[in-house]
């Protein structure tokens, strides 16, 4: 049981990474690519998207 536990919060971590480095860094689009990412993240072009939107410049 621990094992599932540990395994759904690194999913949970990965899936989220986008908007945790979004929110990290202070973006000023941080609500807009959390969204993104909760809405099309399950597709791994969305997550993508998010994830090189979180990561560049301002």
């Amino acid at each position: 049981m621990l094992g599932f536990l540990l395994f759904l919060t690194i999913a949970f971590c990965l899936y989220f990474l986008p908007a945790i480095i979004a929110h990290d860094r202070h973006k000023r689009n941080a609500g807009t690519i959390t969204v993104v990412n909760l809405l099309l993240g399950w597709t791994f072009v969305g997550w993508f998207v998010a994830l090189i939107w979180a990561a560049s410049k301002d």
